[in-house]
């Protein structure tokens, strides 16, 4: 298993260098893909992807179902179309694609309460879930194409939504 920096090294162009196919893609597909450019963070960009969609997910009103919902179903989509363009430039399951973790740390913080604790413990049990991969996320990570991308970070976020309402549930958050 490579880590994120490794596969980010594999994957990319030696330094002050173009990508190659990098040109073909649009800003705006670009953008989309690598979580408004947190995918382009020199170390831990599935880190700081993650952050992204926790810093979404903060902004007021967010959480409410007929906003979460349409949201996800706009990323999953387009994510999915994004990070196959994305892979065709930079390679399998490219560390510039973040709008995965994006997407899974909405998916990790679904119907539950926006306290800090439960957004605290959603980060980082997301980030344990996505490094991990529990079965089927590896499986999925395994797939060429944008739907394994988005994916194995879907299901990392579902096993930690349900991992939070374990904790919740047990009176240990809150």
């Amino acid at each position: 298993m490579t880590s994120p920096a490794e596969q980010q090294s594999q994957n990319s162009a030696p330094a002050g260098q173009a990508i190659p196919g990098a040109s073909t893609l649009s800003i705006l597909v670009r953008a989309f893909a690598s979580g408004l450019f947190s995918g382009y963070s020199p170390v831990a960009s599935g880190t700081v992807g993650t952050a992204v969609g926790l810093a979404i997910y903060m902004i007021p009103g967010f959480e409410h179902p007929y906003v979460i919902i349409p949201a996800c179903f706009f990323v999953l989509i387009l994510g999915v179309k994004a990070a196959d363009a994305m892979e065709t430039v930079y390679g399998h399951d490219p560390a510039e694609v973040t709008i995965d973790e994006v997407l899974g740390m909405w998916v990790s913080l679904f119907l539950l309460p926006k306290s800090f604790i439960v957004v605290t413990v959603a980060f980082f049990l997301f980030r344990i879930m996505d490094i991990v991969k529990p079965f089927p996320a590896r499986k999925f990570d395994e797939a060429k194409g944008g739907f394994g991308i988005m994916f194995d970070d879907v299901i990392a976020g579902v096993y930690t939504n349900l991992g939070l309402q374990l904790l919740i549930a047990l009176g240990i958050i809150h």
